[in-house]
């Protein structure tokens, strides 16, 4: 299967909301490594690298987010795979 990473930009109601921490147990879940952190104009970055179908499918989940978030927009862009340990949240 096909290695492939992909950094996000999520607008909305995305912080405070526990954005981050969802999003790292759903990216465990498929085993993925990258992170999700905080940024000073209000959204999340995540980083998603692992298995193209496990990262389309936290892609997706990104649209929607945990359930007290509201996402407004979700800009991604493909990366070339590089292997990064664990997922962190920042």
């Amino acid at each position: 299967m096909a290695k492939v990473c992909v950094r996000a930009f999520v607008s909305g109601k995305v912080q405070g909301v526990w954005f981050r921490q969802s999003t790292k147990e759903q990216a465990l879940k498929q085993g993925l490594t990258g992170y999700a952190k905080n940024l000073p104009d209000g959204r999340v970055e995540a980083f998603l690298c692992g298995d193209a179908e496990s990262v389309e499918s936290i892609s997706r989940w990104l649209h929607k987010g945990p359930e007290l978030a509201r996402v407004d927009d979700v800009i991604t862009e493909e990366l070339v795979y590089e292997p990064v340990d664990g997922f962190v949240t920042g």
